[in-house]
């Protein structure tokens, strides 16, 4: 009996010993692969839509292309392998905008411009999808321009829940002459796509600027919170509360708080 017992504390400690080492390996590797996963994820996802995007691009403008400068024409006339060097639409639309861009800064150019806008401006539904088009565009690519420059907090859709979004300009026209507040303009984006979302109205007293650059504040929205930015600012800053808890109608914004303070006194 006292043999028997022995030999099943053996058999017991052996499998136990071989269960926890074969669990260590199968965990280490499955820790090793989850590394590798996240290394090479992000390199993989990049490299693959930026070849999507050379392969869309190539495959519009490549074709435009005369036979005559086309290097592909000769590629195809030595190589015995049908094959297509990657990146010559690309490079080809980089030249023609630069050329159209170096155009439009001559006389000649600008003269082109303003003809080809006139004939637009007479088209019913084309002028509007071009204008306001024209006016997104220089708008973003404006070098003096605040769009997208700042990321801010505020409340929405209600009181003590928060979002971030971006400052897109400072509100005009008959919106601002409506309110007595100064108001800006907020991009309020989803998750997880960036791209689409809803322009806000909102008194500049209750946004909070973040330190966060624009594109943290995109990784953020777009990972739905997993990719968290670090606070930047000095252990002082942290340390001071801008924002009051959630109490009903309690104003949780300092300067609101204040501002409701005072008009009761008056």
């Amino acid at each position: 009996m006292a043999n028997d017992h022995v030999k099943q504390n053996r058999r017991r400690n052996r499998v136990g010993l071989g269960g926890r080492k074969r669990h260590g390996i199968v965990a280490r590797l499955r820790g090793y692969f989850l590394a590798g996963l996240l290394t090479v994820a992000p390199i993989g996802l990049t490299a693959w839509l930026f070849w999507v995007l050379l392969k869309f691009v190539d495959s519009r403008i490549t074709p435009l292309i005369p036979e005559a400068y086309n290097p592909n024409t000769y590629l195809h006339a030595v190589a015995p392998f049908d094959f297509d060097i990657p990146g010559v639409g690309l490079i080809v639309l980089i030249i023609a905008l630069i050329i159209i861009g170096a155009l439009t800064r001559v006389l000649l150019g600008r003269t082109l411009v303003r003809m080809g806008e006139a004939l637009v401006n007479r088209m019913p539904v084309v002028r509007s999808v071009y204008g306001a088009t024209k006016q997104i565009v220089e708008t973003v690519l404006k070098s003096q321009s605040d769009a997208f420059r700042q990321v801010v907090l505020f409340e929405y859709p209600r009181r003590g829940s928060w979002a971030i979004g971006f400052v897109t300009g400072q509100t005009k026209g008959e919106v601002q002459n409506l309110t007595d507040d100064e108001v800006v303009n907020v991009f309020l984006p989803t998750t997880p796509n960036p791209t689409s979302g809803y322009l806000l109205f909102l008194p500049r007293r209750e946004i909070i600027p973040l330190s966060m650059t624009v594109e943290e504040g995109i990784k953020m929205i777009i990972s739905g919170g997993i990719v968290t930015p670090p606070d930047k600012r000095s252990l002082e800053a942290q340390q001071t509360r801008r924002i009051g808890p959630a109490d009903g109608d309690t104003p949780t914004i300092q300067h609101d708080a204040d501002a409701r303070q005072k008009a009761a006194g008056d």
